[in-house]
């Protein structure tokens, strides 16, 4: 089994900053793309940022300039970190990854959500 632990959320001011994290753990060969959603009352979850084990990343037109995703390969961990941050950033974010957890296996995975909410 696999486990995605977020952390680093909780209540800022606007214009302010947080960073994410999220640590995979447990039955894992390797990880491919991984990516943060969000998920605000009474909305629907939206991608907000993506990475690809090597690298590459796309963002949501909302999120682009303002925040950055990176990954530590070695320490199957992921980050988000947001800058400039606005009222409309409050949501529940939500990691997910994609694990190889054998060489012939592979799945999806969620994290459990971690609150953001960016309020004066």
């Amino acid at each position: 089994q696999v486990q995605l632990v977020e952390s680093g959320g909780g209540l800022v001011q606007p214009g302010g900053s947080l960073r994410l994290s999220c640590a995979a753990s447990g039955s894992i060969f390797s990880v491919n793309d991984m990516g943060w959603h969000r998920q605000a009352p009474g909305k629907q979850r939206e991608l907000v940022a993506a990475i690809t084990s090597g690298g590459n990343t796309n963002y949501a037109d909302s999120v682009k300039g303002r925040f950055t995703i990176s990954r530590d390969n070695a320490k199957n961990t992921m980050y988000l970190q947001m800058n400039s941050l606005k009222p409309e950033d409050t949501a529940v974010y939500y990691c997910n990854a994609d694990v190889w957890t054998t060489a012939t296996w592979r799945d999806y995975y969620w994290g459990q959500g971690t609150q953001v909410a960016v309020s004066s």
